[in-house]
């Protein structure tokens, strides 16, 4: 049953000054309509795609080249439709198209707390003029449009720098964080060649400082289409630029021989391009390639997805704008990493006249507070995190609201897993009370949501407010036919949109592309996860379609099987598996447990009482097994699949894409599941 009180409501004046509700009165003013809220904005952007992107286009003042040609071009084609065809832009002249000296971009890492002195912030004159440079270098090192560009980099400012530069050439820029091993980033990297790399020296992670030499000179002794390395000196500091440079020239050097690429030219981040030089920007095709991004990898190589220029921007400033009401002036922070796309979504917010917030380190060092403190010194406006996050800080018994004082917070965002209900009461509880909680959903693949926030309507408890504007988002049974509300099934979406993919990197006739998202409802993109929908049109979650439990042939979310575990003080975290057994599926249960915990009989019963309770008999574990780990992906996400393999003692494709892939020996063979 649908809890009808809302946990929050915007004011009447939060509502008048939305961007949401200016953009009405803009389309009933210029089109002639009558529109009374979201959900009949929401059926006109479908109703009329090529007028409602062109309105966000004009009300977001893109800068382009607008041709005379129809908005859409085969629009009944999913995949093949073409939108804008013929209008040329640049990325980066749109997120730099703010002259002036407010802050661009304000970056901490774990040692700023106590080093204040690391603490930086850039200008959006000194980015442009920080972009300028670092492009007239690439330039220089005979990059054009279309190459590719890579980052190797923690979540630091030369990271952005690096990507606008890039994008100004029309160059495709791809990034991974530095806890990526080697093979993890070769599997991503080797597959495009880059002509250009840039790196740090270092990082910083949970109080522990990490030489990033090793893994940055076996990377590039397997990359030989690198002919140039951009070294920035995170770990030593900007004075000893030159001498970490030089010191990971000569280990490649060192390198070099039979089988072994000639070592590419090493240079330092200060050294490299023109100062001063004026920046230039390359108008190129709505749909160029701007960025290649990643699947988890963790069934066999990773997927390289090419987005282009024109679809991620008008999708990120219409989620920016529209959803999460983000203004000039703004400060927008993310929790993330280079190697998730909430890092581009995130550099993307800068075209909205926002600031943004990069923070780099453990969120949880030296205490749970040090995100709070950031965003307290910073009057952050937004903050954007993850449900694992919250549930740490709920877990911690830390709450935000005892400890800093979040005037400035408008808006928390979640996403990366479904946030379930009691995360909802804690950001109320704990954190503050007038903010706008928006949990959103989407992905890699679209880099972009599916469903978000509506922050001119109320929210309630565990739902994700509505679906994207543009977005066709539907539940499915799985073979074409939309399903009622209340009843789960697959989420997909019906029309094309901005943001598809342009496709896969060495996918030449788009196959594997239409087998990703095309293949098993032809015409329609099927996502994969297992949501709902409500009366009131918004969504929720239940988990991934292909890590759903089936016992009985019921179908089960796991994420429903979590929020009931992971409440109880005892566990930390869980992952959920059907294993196959005597001709059915079980349903068995992996929980970390805190330190001094034992999982007894006593403890068994309560998981499993609370789970009869919240849910259903069939969604209670036939087995529970504790585990010292749970295996993640490098971005944080649980990979229930892997351990189901694990289980069935059959091989998993790619452990170089997780976090931390020894876990996964943690469920081999295991006593408690052979009876």
């Amino acid at each position: 049953m649908m809890d009808d009180t809302p946990l929050w409501a915007p004011s009447p004046q939060r509502v008048a000054d939305a961007h949401l509700t200016r953009f009405i009165q803009r389309l009933d003013t210029r089109r002639g309509l009558s529109i009374d809220g979201y959900a009949a904005l929401h059926r006109w952007s479908l109703e009329r795609p090529d007028a409602f992107w062109f309105e966000v286009a004009h009300y977001a003042d893109v800068r382009a080249d607008w041709a005379d040609t129809p908005v859409l071009r085969h629009g009944e084609r999913m995949p093949g439709a073409q939108w804008f065809p013929g209008a040329r832009l640049n990325y980066a002249e749109n997120l730099l198209h703010f002259h002036d000296d407010g802050p661009a971009i304000i970056a901490w890492d774990e040692r700023s707390h106590a080093e204040p002195a690391r603490r930086r912030s850039l200008t959006r004159r000194k980015l442009e003029s920080e972009v300028a440079r670092i492009a007239s270098g690439l330039r220089a090192a005979g990059v054009v449009a279309g190459d590719r560009v890579v980052g190797f980099l923690p979540n630091i400012p030369e990271a952005v720098i690096a990507m606008l530069a890039a994008a100004s050439i029309g160059a495709v820029w791809s990034s991974c964080s530095p806890d990526f091993g080697i093979a993890g980033v070769l599997d991503r990297f080797g597959q495009i060649a880059p002509k250009v790399l840039v790196t740090a020296d270092g990082y910083f992670y949970a109080g522990k400082s990490i030489d990033s030499s090793a893994p940055v000179a076996g990377v590039l002794a397997a990359l030989p289409s690198v002919r140039t390395v951009l070294v920035v000196p995170f770990q030593a500091g900007e004075t000893r630029g030159a001498e970490v440079a030089a010191r990971l020239a000569e280990r490649l050097a060192a390198l070099t021989g039979d089988g072994v690429a000639a070592s590419p030219t090493v240079l330092p981040w200060s050294g490299f391009g023109t100062p001063g030089a004026r920046p230039v920007f390359e108008r190129l095709p709505f749909d160029h390639p701007l960025f290649v991004m990643y699947s988890s990898g963790t069934t066999g190589v990773p997927k390289c997805i090419v987005h282009g220029a024109g679809g991620t921007l008008l999708q990120h400033l219409k989620e920016h704008q529209l959803h999460c009401d983000l203004k000039r002036g703004d400060r927008l922070f993310f929790f993330t990493t280079c190697g998730w796309m909430m890092w581009n979504w995130l550099a993307g917010a800068l075209a909205s006249g926002a600031t943004i917030v990069l923070y780099d380190g453990s969120p949880l060092h030296p205490d749970p507070g040090a995100l709070w403190r950031m965003a307290e010194t910073e009057k952050v406006t937004h903050f954007g995190t993850s449900p694992r996050f919250l549930a740490a800080l709920a877990k911690a018994g830390y709450l935000p609201r005892e400890h800093v004082a979040l005037g400035a917070l408008r808006s928390v965002l979640s996403t990366g897993s479904p946030l379930p209900p009691e995360s909802f009461d804690f950001v109320y509880d704990a954190v503050k009370r007038d903010v706008h909680l928006a949990s959103i959903s989407g992905g890699t693949d679209i880099i972009s949501c599916f469903c978000l926030g509506d922050p001119t309507a109320p929210v309630f408890r565990g739902e994700i407010q509505c679906a994207g504007l543009g977005m066709a988002v539907d539940v499915d049974d799985g073979a074409g036919h939309p399903l009622p509300v209340g009843e789960r099934g697959e989420l997909v979406c019906r029309q094309p949109f901005p943001s598809m993919p342009l496709g896969f990197w060495g996918d030449p006739d788009g196959a594997r592309y239409r087998k990703a998202y095309f293949e098993r409802i032809p015409g329609v993109w099927h996502h994969g996860d297992f949501v709902s929908r409500t009366a009131r049109g918004s969504f929720l979650i239940h988990g991934r379609s292909d890590a759903v439990l089936n016992p009985g042939g019921v179908r089960i979310g796991t994420a429903e099987i979590y929020r009931q575990v992971e409440r109880l003080p005892e566990v930390l975290e869980s992952v959920c598996i059907g294993q196959e057994w005597q001709d059915d599926v079980r349903v068995v249960l992996f929980v970390r447990l805190r330190d001094g915990v034992a999982l007894d009989d006593a403890l068994r019963t309560r998981i499993r009482d609370a789970i009869r309770a919240h849910t259903s008999p069939r969604h209670v574990p036939a087995r529970i097994v504790a585990v010292a780990d749970i295996p993640r992906t490098l971005s944080g996400k649980t990979v229930e699949l892997a351990v189901r393999e694990v289980v069935h003692g059959r091989p998993v494709a790619n452990t170089d894409a997780l976090a931390n892939p020894a876990a996964l020996e943690l469920f081999r063979d295991l006593p408690e599941l052979r009876a």
